[in-house]
């Protein structure tokens, strides 16, 4: 409880600070960090009927953090990705691709938990299956609200596109979001089963 009362509020005042004065413009680091917005009301609605286990908690709040500074910078501006970028003489600012893998890998956990606790499904190949279309769904979905923003908002929202002059843009944020999903899947699953099994025993 402890400690998801600090993640909570380690994210929350992490998410004020980034407002504050962010170097893009305030409506992108609005539309960048509206998800986490929603999230921290969602978690604290839910946190004592449904509590998440600590692994999923951890894995939310870095994403959250991932938002954030793709929020505060945007994603095609972040130093550090731009700094490699410079370095290693690649084509764009990776930062977005990071975030997409990430879009994939931490909502799987989510969603796995989600489904094993709430649903009839048990751990196999159609639970494996369902998590990574769920993934896969949300990001393509994801893609079409940045699109409708897009044509809502005309220029001001180029920065929230962040495709960087890339033609297959859209493709490889989903296809990255795939790929994040089967790996949370590949790595995470064993210890998600602990972590569960320790949750719904107590």
């Amino acid at each position: 409880m402890i400690q998801r009362r600090l993640l909570l509020a380690a994210v929350s005042l992490f998410l004020l600070i980034s407002g504050i004065d962010p170097v893009a413009d305030r409506y992108t680091w609005f539309l960048e960090t509206l998800p986490v917005m929603i999230g921290l009301v969602l978690l604290i609605i839910t946190s004592h009927r449904f509590p998440l286990t600590q692994l999923l908690y951890y894995l939310l709040a870095l994403h959250a953090i991932i938002l954030i500074v793709g929020g505060y910078y945007t994603y095609a501006e972040v130093p550090l990705f731009n700094w490699l970028r410079d370095s290693l003489e690649l084509s764009r600012n990776h930062y977005d691709r990071v975030g997409h893998l990430a879009q994939g890998f931490i909502p799987a956990i989510l969603v796995r938990e989600i489904l094993l606790r709430l649903s009839p499904l048990s751990r196999g190949g159609w639970l494996y299956l369902i998590t990574s279309c769920i993934c896969l769904a949300f990001s393509a979905f994801y893609e079409m609200l940045e699109w409708w923003t897009a044509l809502i908002s005309g220029d001001a929202a180029q920065a929230f596109l962040g495709t960087q002059g890339d033609n297959w843009d859209t493709q490889w944020d989903m296809f990255l979001a795939l790929i994040g999903a089967v790996c949370a899947q590949l790595t995470l699953s064993q210890f998600h089963d602990r972590q569960i099994a320790n949750l719904t025993n107590k």
